[in-house]
C-alpha cells in the first residue's frame, strides 16, 4: 500500500544570473565609467571648478544656427530673428567697437581726455536709451507715441562739491588705465602657471596596479606622453588680425538663455535652410581664417559640420575633405548634398574633393595653404550621454589610452602637409590638458626633431575676446598653446579646444 506523503511548498527566490534585478541595479554602465575618470582627472586638474563643468556636461548643449547661403537666405534669417535669435557678427561688431574704445596709439600715449570723455557718455547714452526703452512702451493703448521720461545729465554749470569732481576723475583715471593695460598687455611666453590649469599633471600620482579592476584604468597613463621640457625651438606670437566673413551668417541665444532651435525645412532650392552644431564647433574654422584661392584640407572631416562651415564662409575654391572610414565619409557627403545647391555639377569631384585615409599617412606635402585638424578624442560631452560607440567600453581601454599618440601623429604630419608661411588650427573637444597643450607640445617636439620644421603658436588672445559675450573661456594662465571653451550652464557650450600654429621652413 503507497503512503501519501505530505508536500511542504517553501518560498524560494529564484536567481537569474546576470538578468537579476539588484546586478543590473549596480552595473556600471559606459557613461557611469567615463564620469568616474572625469571626476578623478579633471577633480584634480580644475579643481572646484569641476563641480561646475560637470553640471554643464550632464546637461543638454546649447547649439548655434548657421544659415545656409545656398537656400532662402533673407527669410532663414528673419525666422532667426523673429524667434529672438541674435546674429553672431552683430556681436563681433559691438565688440571691436568696445575695444576700440579704450584702444591706445601706436607711440603709447592715451587719447586726449575730451574725446574719450565724449565716446564713454555716447556709450552710456545708447545704454540709457535701450534700458528706457525696454521698460516704457512706445505707443499707448490708443496708439498715441508716449513721452519718454528725460534722462538726467549734470550740467557744466552746476555746481558740485569739489570733492566728489576729484573722487569722480580719480576713478575715471583708474579705471580707464586699468582697461587700457589689461586690452593690450600680452605675455609673450604664456607659461603655464600650476596652480591654474595642468598643475594636477604633477601632482596626481598614477596607480600602479589594477588587479581585480580589469574594467578601469587610470586616465593618469596618458601622463607618459606629456613633457614640460622645451628642447627645440618655441615661438608664440599674439595674431593681431581677426576678419569675420561677410557672408556667414551664424546665430545663438544670449547668455542664460536655453531656448532651441527650430528644425530645418526645405528651401525652394531643395537643400535645407539651416545647419544645428556645437557653438563651440564654430571656433576653429573661423580662425583659421581662410581667403579667396587657397587650398584647404580638412584632415579629420566627418561629420561636416566644420567643412560646411568653410564653405558657406564662400571663400573657399578648393576643399579637400579627408576621413579615415568610408561610412564616416558617406555621413560627410549626405550633409554636403543635403546643404549645397547643385552637388554633384558644381561641387563634386571640382570645389569639393572627397579622400578617405589616413591622416597621419597623407603625403601631398607642402601642398596646403590651411589645414583644419579637428582630430579624434575622448569627446567629452558625447561619452556622458551616450552608450553606444562610447570610447569608455571596457574592450576599448587600450585604444582611448593610446588616442594622444594618434593625435600627436596627425598634427604632426599635417604641420608637413602645410606649405611654410601656411596655418592650421588643430581641436578637440576634450578638456584633457594631456590631448590639448600636451598633443601640441609633442608634435611640435616632433616634426623639429625629425624633420627640422620650425613653427609659430599663434596667441589668440585678443581674438577669443571678441567672443567674450558667447562663450566662457577657460583661464590663459591655465594654457600655454590655445584657448579653450569650457562647459558653463549660462553658456552651455564645449568643451573645444583649439592652437592656430604657422609654419614658418
Amino acid at each position: 500500500m503507497l503512503k501519501v506523503r505530505k508536500i511542504c511548498w517553501l518560498p524560494c527566490r529564484w536567481k537569474s544570473g546576470k538578468k537579476r534585478w539588484n546586478v543590473l541595479q549596480h552595473k556600471k554602465t559606459n557613461c557611469d565609467r567615463a564620469l568616474d575618470s572625469f571626476d578623478d582627472f579633471y577633480g584634480s586638474v580644475y579643481g572646484g571648478r569641476w563641480k561646475n563643468m560637470r553640471a554643464a556636461l550632464l546637461t543638454e548643449h546649447k547649439y548655434v544656427a548657421m544659415v545656409n547661403n545656398f537656400g532662402d537666405t533673407e527669410q532663414t534669417c528673419s525666422m532667426l530673428e523673429m524667434d529672438g535669435a541674435i546674429n553672431i557678427k552683430s556681436l563681433i561688431h559691438l565688440a571691436q567697437e568696445r575695444k576700440s574704445q579704450v584702444q591706445v596709439q601706436e607711440e603709447g600715449h592715451v587719447a586726449n581726455s575730451t574725446e574719450m570723455d565724449s565716446k564713454l557718455d555716447a556709450l552710456l547714452r545708447k545704454q540709457q536709451e535701450r534700458e528706457v526703452a525696454a521698460i516704457y512702451p512706445q505707443a499707448g493703448e490708443d496708439g498715441a507715441a508716449v513721452e519718454l521720461p528725460q534722462k538726467l545729465n549734470y550740467s557744466k554749470d552746476e555746481k558740485r562739491p569739489a570733492e566728489d569732481k576729484k573722487e569722480d576723475n580719480l576713478d575715471y583715471k583708474q579705471s580707464l588705465t586699468k582697461a587700457l593695460e589689461e586690452d593690450m598687455q600680452l605675455e609673450q611666453d604664456r607659461l603655464v602657471d600650476p596652480q591654474f590649469g595642468t598643475g594636477g599633471l604633477y601632482e596626481y600620482m598614477p596607480a600602479n596596479s589594477i588587479k581585480g579592476m580589469e574594467d578601469w584604468v587610470a586616465e593618469s597613463e596618458h601622463y607618459k606622453y606629456y613633457q614640460t621640457n622645451v628642447d627645440f625651438p618655441l615661438k608664440i606670437e599674439p595674431e593681431t588680425s581677426f576678419y569675420y566673413p561677410e557672408h556667414l551668417a551664424l546665430y545663438t541665444y544670449e547668455m542664460g538663455n536655453c531656448s532651441d532651435f527650430k528644425s530645418p525645412k526645405k528651401c525652394l532650392t531643395g537643400v535645407l535652410s539651416h545647419f544645428l552644431m556645437d557653438g563651440g564647433s564654430i571656433l576653429p574654422p573661423l580662425f583659421l581664417q581662410v581667403q579667396p584661392g587657397e587650398r584647404v584640407l580638412d584632415a579629420c572631416a566627418a561629420p561636416g559640420g566644420k567643412s560646411l562651415l568653410l564653405l558657406q564662409t564662400l571663400h573657399i575654391d578648393h576643399l579637400v575633405c579627408n576621413d579615415v572610414q568610408e561610412s564616416r565619409l558617406k555621413k560627410l557627403k549626405h550633409v554636403m548634398q543635403e546643404y549645397l545647391f547643385d552637388y554633384k555639377e558644381r561641387w563634386q569631384g571640382k570645389r569639393l574633393i572627397f579622400n578617405m585615409g589616413d591622416a597621419r599617412n597623407l603625403d601631398e606635402y607642402e601642398s596646403y595653404d590651411k589645414i583644419l585638424v579637428d582630430v579624434p578624442c575622448t569627446t567629452d560631452r558625447h561619452v556622458l550621454m551616450q552608450q553606444d560607440n562610447n570610447i569608455f567600453k571596457p574592450t576599448r581601454i587600450k585604444e582611448r589610452l593610446r588616442i594622444p599618440e594618434l593625435q600627436s601623429g596627425i598634427l604632426a604630419n599635417c604641420l608637413r602637409l602645410l606649405r611654410p608661411g601656411g596655418s592650421l588650427v588643430y581641436s578637440t573637444c576634450s578638456l584633457s590638458p594631456v590631448q590639448n597643450d600636451g598633443v601640441v607640445h609633442m608634435a611640435l617636439q616632433k616634426v623639429f626633431n625629425d624633420h627640422g620644421i620650425t613653427t609659430t603658436v599663434r596667441d589668440l588672445s585678443q581674438q577669443v575676446a571678441l567672443f567674450a559675450d558667447i562663450f566662457k573661456f577657460e583661464q590663459p594662465k591655465g594654457l600655454k598653446y590655445g584657448q579653450m571653451v569650457v562647459p558653463y550652464l549660462p553658456a552651455n557650450f564645449g568643451p573645444m579646444y583649439f592652437s592656430k600654429i604657422t609654419r614658418n621652413t
